[in-house]
């Protein structure tokens, strides 16, 4: 087994035990090669409430397109998905880490979210 496939599987396996809900929606994250997406959907629905990449932060901004996947961005991004989702009256969300383990910028992500009003 590579190692997509294992991402892919640990994905599988998490994503049976996670679902969001209008109440508690599903916060996911994601990382490419360039970048980080976060998105908080409701999966009954089968929409997203609000969604950002590391690019579009103010500090993705001020830096330009160089590589955002490092502590400050992911930092950033934790902190304006946590605005993003109090705009839309969102307080409590499903952490969905995606296959990725729980260190680094997943976990900066998580941490700045709740420091920024977020429960999950």
């Amino acid at each position: 087994m590579d190692k997509i496939e294992r991402l892919k599987r640990r994905k599988r396996s998490i994503r049976k035990k996670l679902s969001g809900t209008s109440e508690r929606p599903r916060m996911c994250v994601h990382k490419s090669n360039k970048n980080i997406y976060v998105q908080i959907i409701n999966d009954i629905e089968g929409k997203t409430l609000c969604g950002l990449l590391a690019k579009n932060t103010a500090f993705g901004k001020e830096v330009g397109t160089s590589t955002c996947k490092n502590i400050k961005f992911a930092e950033a991004l934790g902190e304006n998905i946590a605005k993003a989702a109090a705009e839309k009256g969102i307080k409590k969300v499903v952490f969905d880490r995606a296959g990725y383990r729980y260190h680094g910028v997943i976990k900066a992500i998580a941490d700045a979210a709740r420091k920024n009003g977020l429960e999950f």
